[in-house]
């Protein structure tokens, strides 16, 4: 091993102490997980501890870092410890750049390195070693690439195997252990300086975190001596504080405020990490990209907000919001241990103690809240349908897992087999070597056929970095303008500018002719291009705004509104394409972050095929009509509308029939003597199923004539003769007696007057309606007309009694029975005595089963005998 200053490194560095175990358990094991806290030294020591070891032979290390700034940190530090440049025995691998050789031995990359590698190389020839650091971040890539090396070594490293460790400060060790066949966790015990830890008041989520941070970093410099790393949850915030700080410490020029995140070029990057220039000292204010690898010079104080901001996708709304969310507290241990790795410290805590009780022990995987579209995209390439077929700590959730695969369906990268399951198309397999998003690279595919690469290729890079020319406005078009030349690039965008075109030429290189693609049609304008590319990432995306609504109310293609503010000049655009929408979890409403304006004319043309024709038939309540129309549609936007005269057949009834079910069956032309005649067969079907149940044998199947059955079956009954109509007028047209008769075949309505006749002939010799519409059926009759009867009468062969409504003269009822005898025999005389000189007019005799039963008055009743 060269180098003296590694030699010095190795033994001042906790992490000394169990190299030799480390060593002894590789040798023996093909799988290790490491566990040291911050500033123990894994990072930097183990992997070059590790290269003289036998197994390893002349193979290399592959060490993952979740951001590129610490692979770019970590392998410069490596370098240095051997005493060598960059590239010689240690290199790295990142987006947009790459600095190793042939003598190489340690390469440091990025997690989406490593699975592009596996998918070009599966059995990872010539590695021996890959190593996942930090891997307690549990980002989207680094998961993926586990679950793949594991595989891929389980079915192509047989004879030479892989060795994998898993390193990391705060993570559950034993799932990481299971996950790896339950394999050995050696520990580090690390070495601390003290750090004095000051809460603050409770902080709630939704206020500012702007004045207490100020507030802290302001008692800070003037209660501690060394530099300050304040944790925030984003740029915007950090840009806020670095203001406010600029303008109250004006007049100290011993401050350097060095904001640190991952858009910020390499130069600003390294103002932060490296030590302050003699006799300053810096306020770093970083986001959570400083928690761990990165080692950032001269930091003795942390001020911590606490706080934490993240992307989280909704499979339902298939949208990306941004969440601010409270730390972990396995976060929050990293973040206060930043303050202690050179000398003792102090830690400003944000939050009361209570509020830190309360903490979740880790934060929510990647896996679980991201759109998988990348991932899935990258499975299927690899061969995988079914995530259940690889190793996972935590498998893809069903939803966001079915989400990805429709993006890749309609960008044309997944289809489904003969047998159900889904695979890679050749696009598809395209798309998975480019480097950015599956609708960045079907864009960039789309644009190449068009001739327009260069274009798409800005556009894409302009999407994959910060723009810093957002705060200008929403359009994406004033970006693409500057980096094409059309308009003049400030100077402190020059960095940028730089890094966007790199981006762009590397997205260049990734397309069939790679550097060879010009813009084949120069006469499209700039504007309508940017429509039509974007159009293509983003066909769920197309906005129109709200008819009749305040400016900035857009309804997007797949459903969802969406608002511009309207200070924007796009705001008064009617039609848009939007790249980014999103806004924090508790927002009722997407914000949008990035767009272009569509000319509607477009659609007529170059985006014709987005455009769905829908014939549209649905019955008007309001108006009581049919209404039918024709649409042309983008998605759930409706583009255009005009009425039709002629409907298909089966677009009329299916619309009546849903009108009908809304609405119940009144449209129709009912009459009190169809109501009943419905009750009565549905009272034959009720008796016959019960007595089926019991044994008796019924000799006929009566149709379910009650509004739930009407309205179950109107396509057997009623769709036949719905040909004709379009308006409730045409509904009370329509011959019901004769319709429903059809439901009823002979000898059925034979078998209705007989069981359940519509009259029953009482003593008077009147013919009294029976109300079937009642259960049991009633038989309202004036009391004097049952004279002489002392049987209940009985319908459906004798099964059912019916209910006697016994009225007096007027009408009114003076009993409710089932037990007519009983009746005569007892409560009559009651009713005599309390109706008798009430109607003295009508006969109330003593006995009433000896009196002629009569409907008239006394001088009329008929006499017996």
């Amino acid at each position: 091993m060269n180098g003296v200053h590694f030699e010095a490194a190795v033994t001042s560095l906790p992490v000394f102490d169990v190299l030799d175990e480390l060593k002894a358990l590789l040798i023996s094991a093909d799988e290790l997980v490491l566990q040291a806290p911050p500033g123990a030294g894994k990072t930097t020591i183990v992997p070059l501890a590790l290269l003289d070891q036998s197994w390893l032979g002349k193979q290399k290390i592959l060490m993952l870092e979740p951001r590129r700034m610490a692979a770019r940190a970590t392998a410069g530090r490596m370098a240095q410890l051997l005493g060598e440049n960059v590239g010689q025995t240690v290199g790295y691998r990142i987006r947009l750049d790459s600095c190793v050789s042939r003598q190489t031995r340690i390469e440091v990359i990025t997690e989406g390195i490593l699975t592009r590698r596996l998918q070009s190389d599966p059995s990872l020839e010539g590695v021996g070693l890959v190593i996942f650091d930090e891997f307690h971040e549990r980002n989207l890539n680094s998961d993926l690439g586990l679950a793949l090396t594991l595989q891929a070594r389980e079915l192509l490293r047989e004879e030479q195997a892989l060795k994998i460790l898993v390193m990391s400060a705060t993570l559950d060790t034993k799932g990481v252990s299971k996950l790896l066949g339950d394999t050995q966790v050696l520990t580090s015990a690390g070495r601390q300086y003290p750090v004095q830890t000051i809460f603050g008041a409770a902080h709630k989520l939704r206020e500012s975190i702007i004045a207490p941070t100020l507030v802290s970093i302001l008692q800070a410099l003037e209660a501690q001596q060394g530099s300050i790393l304040v944790f925030l949850p984003g740029q915007s915030e950090i840009r806020r504080v670095a203001a406010e700080l600029t303008k109250r410490l004006h007049s100290e020029d011993d401050v350097l405020i060095a904001p640190l995140y991952g858009g910020l070029n390499q130069q600003q990057q390294q103002q932060a990490i490296m030590p302050p220039p003699v006799g300053k000292r810096k306020v770093v204010l970083a986001t959570n990209i400083a928690e761990t690898s990165l080692t950032i010079e001269g930091i003795d104080t942390v001020i911590d907000s606490g706080l934490v901001r993240e992307p989280v996708f909704s499979s339902a709304s298939g949208m990306t919001r941004l969440a601010t969310r409270r730390v972990s507290l396995a976060s929050a241990e990293q973040r206060r241990g930043r303050a202690g790795r050179l000398r003792p410290g102090t830690c400003y805590r944000l939050w009361s103690e209570e509020q830190h009780e309360r903490l979740v022990a880790h934060s929510t995987p990647e896996i679980l809240q991201a759109d998988l579209t990348p991932m899935v995209l990258q499975l299927l390439a690899w061969g995988i349908d079914d995530p259940a077929d690889l190793r996972w700590l935590d498998a893809p959730p069903a939803g966001p897992y079915t989400q990805a695969l429709s993006v890749l369906k309609s960008c044309g990268a997944a289809t489904k087999k003969s047998n159900g399951r889904m695979q890679v198309s050749p696009h598809g397999v395209r798309l998975a070597k480019m480097p950015l998003h599956p609708r960045l690279a079907h864009m960039l595919s789309v644009a190449a056929d068009m001739g327009h690469s260069q274009t798409a290729c800005v556009l894409a890079a302009v999407l994959s970095e910060r723009n810093p020319l957002a705060e200008h406005g929403v359009n994406l078009g004033l970006a693409v303008a500057v980096l094409q030349g059309a308009k003049p690039c400030p100077g402190e965008l020059r960095g940028w500018y730089k890094r966007t075109w790199q981006q762009a030429r590397t997205y260049l290189g990734s397309l069939p002719g790679g550097a060879d693609n010009i813009e084949q049609d120069p006469a499209i304008p700039v504007g309508q291009l940017l429509a039509m590319l974007l159009a293509a990432a983003y066909p769920d995306r197309i906005a129109r705004r709200r008819a009749g609504g305040a400016n900035g109310q857009y309804k997007l293609s797949n459903g969802r509104g969406a608002e511009l503010s309207l200070s924007d000049p796009l705001s008064l655009s009617e039609w848009l394409v939007v790249a980014e929408l999103g806004g924090h979890s508790d927002a009722s409403i997407d914000r949008i972050y990035a767009a272009v304006e569509l000319d509607p004319e477009l659609l007529n043309n170059d985006l014709l095929p987005m455009l769905e024709v829908r014939d549209l038939v649905v019955w008007d309540i309001k108006a009581g009509r049919l209404r039918a129309e024709r649409s042309q549609c983008v998605g759930d936007i409706v583009y255009s509308l005009e009425s039709v005269a002629d409907v298909p057949e089966a677009l009329h009834l299916q619309a009546l029939l849903v009108g009908l079910r809304k609405t119940g069956l009144d449209l129709l032309p009912w009459t009190e003597e169809l109501r009943q005649w419905c009750a009565r067969v549905t009272l034959l079907r009720k008796t016959d199923q019960r007595d089926t149940s019991a044994g008796v044998c019924a000799a006929i199947i009566w149709p379910d004539l009650s509004p739930e059955g009407l309205l179950e079956t109107m396509e057997q009954w009623l769709a036949p003769y719905l040909g004709k109509v379009r308006s409730k007028e045409d509904f009370k047209a329509l011959n019901l007696r004769l319709i429903l008769g059809a439901m009823l075949p002979w000898p059925a309505s034979l078998e209705l007057e007989r069981l359940a006749p519509a009259r029953f002939a009482v003593p008077s010799g009147s013919n009294v309606s029976i109300d079937y519409r009642q259960s049991p059926p009633v038989l309202a009759v004036k009391l004097q007309e049952m004279f002489g009867c002392d049987t209940t009468p009985r319908i459906a062969a004798g099964r059912i009694a019916l209910v006697i409504h016994l009225l007096s003269p007027a009408g009114r009822p003076l009993q409710v029975t089932q037990d007519l005898a009983g009746f005569w025999r007892g409560g009559y005389e009651q009713v005599k005595k309390e109706m008798k000189g009430r109607y003295p007019k009508h006969p109330w005799p003593d006995d009433p089963l000896k009196a002629p039963a009569t409907r008239h008055t006394k001088g009329r009743a008929p006499k017996r005998g």
